[in-house]
């Protein structure tokens, strides 16, 4: 993407994303074919299926991950995105029973009453999907492609109906436009139990997005591996002090590390949830108490097993003058990650806790099937 159009394409997709979470429909513009009005599917109503298919002339679709859809037994899409297009109008309890598997309706679909159709990675309705991922609500979307037959200016048609309109392309490219954009905006000093010696400094991307916090302890020389751990955020483990994970030892404990070292860098991402958010994480809680894992519950969902991504630690780091690290992990995902994003990983050093019975079944799942070190 050229340097000047970015900062238009962060403010395009930030704008859509806000709409979205109000359940405001929002256009995306064509890449190959038709452009498409979109809206949530956790904003959706009865009555505002009827609107999006009166004004853009189509009939809706509805948009799913492909974890989704093998979820439910209807396509092995793997990372593609599915589109179903029911052989009835559909409702929005139908949507909801497809997309939400806390939705309380026992759900029997037949391949016979829609036609389900796998996506290319990269097109429209796609982007509908990732979009809605991005705005941290459920991994689905509704479509309608827009049908008018007077319309010759996309642009005009969604002004005059006072909808946004946003490029798939930008959508595609929104992480990495801001992770890119982070600047440093405010530091302080910040003295912490069994590390006084300590600065916090806050990044926010050109969006005016989320935060992302490095925690310095000591002076660490930015000519040498620096001791660093990547944390992402947790309300429920590092403020509430939860025990169905180990978030918060492992906080505490990078920080005691780290100041028995005598230096190092803790960067806090604003990723809860391995990235899918504070809400769809306690649904996922809510999911694990009906006995599916911590990986399982996050595809009943339809996402990823781990969604978050590490462009900003390294932006960070860049900004910060840091080029190696040791690494306190014991995923050798995020080794394998860091080192993808241009930091010099020198060395994993293992970070690991004594587990609960609140959280046994977790630290196991997170071995046996993420690789995590014991």
């Amino acid at each position: 993407m050229p340097v000047s159009r970015a900062p238009l394409s962060r403010l395009a997709v930030d704008r859509a994303i806000s709409e979205l979470r109000r359940s405001r429909p929002v256009v995306i513009g064509p890449t190959a074919g038709k452009a498409l009005m979109v809206i949530s599917v956790e904003g959706v109503s009865d009555n505002g299926l009827l609107q999006i298919t009166e004004i853009s002339g189509s009939k809706p679709e509805l948009m799913i991950t492909g974890k989704r859809a093998e979820i439910l037994k209807i396509s092995q899409a793997q990372n593609n995105a599915v589109s179903l297009t029911p052989s009835v109008t559909i409702n929005s309890q139908w949507i909801r029973a497809v997309t939400d598997p806390l939705n309380g309706q026992h759900l029997t679909l037949q391949k016979a009453d829609f036609k389900c159709q796998i996506q290319t990675q990269f097109d429209g309705r796609s982007a509908a999907v990732l979009l809605n991922k991005h705005a941290r609500l459920l991994p689905a979307a509704v479509v309608t492609e827009i049908n008018i037959p007077d319309n010759d200016d996309i642009h005009l048609w969604a002004l005059r109906h006072d909808i946004l309109i946003v490029d798939a392309g930008d959508i595609f490219q929104y992480l990495n436009t801001t992770s890119q954009s982070l600047k440093l905006v405010s530091q302080a000093r910040v003295p912490i139990e069994g590390a006084v010696d300590t600065y916090v400094k806050a990044f926010r991307p050109m969006d005016g997005g989320l935060e992302h916090l490095a925690i310095i302890i000591g002076q660490p020389d930015p000519a040498k591996p620096v001791l660093m751990r990547v944390h992402s955020e947790c309300f429920t483990g590092d403020l509430l002090g939860s025990l169905r994970c180990d978030c918060g030892d492992q906080l505490q404990g990078a920080i005691h590390e780290i100041s028995k070292n005598g230096s190092g860098i803790l960067l806090y991402l604003a990723q809860e949830g391995r990235g899918i958010g504070l809400v769809n994480k306690l649904r996922a809680y809510e999911l694990q108490d009906q006995g599916f894992d911590t990986i399982d519950a996050n595809e009943q969902l339809g996402f990823d097993a781990d969604e978050r991504i590490y462009l900003p630690a390294a932006r960070m780091l860049e900004l910060m003058g840091f080029k190696r690290v040791r690494l306190l992990t014991n995923n050798p995902i995020k080794v394998d990650a860091l080192s993808e994003c241009g930091v010099d990983v020198v060395e994993r050093v293992p970070h690991h806790f004594p587990a609960n019975k609140h959280n046994e079944t977790y630290l196991k799942t997170k071995a046996a099937r993420s690789g995590h070190l014991i």
